[in-house]
């Protein structure tokens, strides 16, 4: 295991950058290449899938799998967040199954829209590859080797 020499998460020995904050770890080879990866069966979202507290908590995604990153939360708070494999992304998935500069979320006045970025492997939500898509609660992203959960808690007028 490799540990974060800024956040000290221990990462493992293959990863080019902390799976946590996206710092450069030692050693590592740095190649431009991206791997073809095909979408993997959908994970069913039951009505357990998001923890109780995070229900009211605003929207975001939830990491359902990949990269070690398991559970994690990313709340959507700004108007665009960038997905990739840039370390500059806002949600940085460090896998060669990810492009650098891959998708990005856009928040406007009905909700949020997911957009694809000319990405190799492409984004899809619900096992279908789109370019641009508007998110509904419990959408499922694939983005290469992750899956994400999209959640949105309803809100009064909606």
């Amino acid at each position: 295991m490799a540990k974060c020499p800024k956040c000290s998460v221990q990462n493992p020995d293959d990863s080019n950058f902390c799976r946590r904050c996206g710092t450069k770890l030692p050693g590592g080879d740095q190649a431009d290449t991206t791997i073809t990866y095909a979408p993997a069966d959908r994970v069913d979202l039951d009505e357990g899938f998001l923890p109780q507290e995070l229900l009211h908590s605003g929207s975001g995604l939830l990491i359902r799998a990949g990269g070690g990153r398991e559970g994690e939360v990313i709340p959507l708070t700004g108007d665009v967040v960038t997905i990739g494999r840039s370390p500059h992304s806002d949600i940085f998935l460090d896998d060669v199954t990810v492009s650098r500069h891959h998708a990005r979320v856009i928040r406007d006045e009905n909700g949020f829209l997911v957009e694809d970025l000319s990405s190799l492997n492409g984004t899809y939500v619900n096992r279908k590859r789109i370019e641009r898509h508007r998110l509904a609660d419990r959408d499922e992203l694939q983005i290469g080797k992750f899956k994400l959960a999209f959640y949105e808690p309803e809100t009064e007028g909606r």
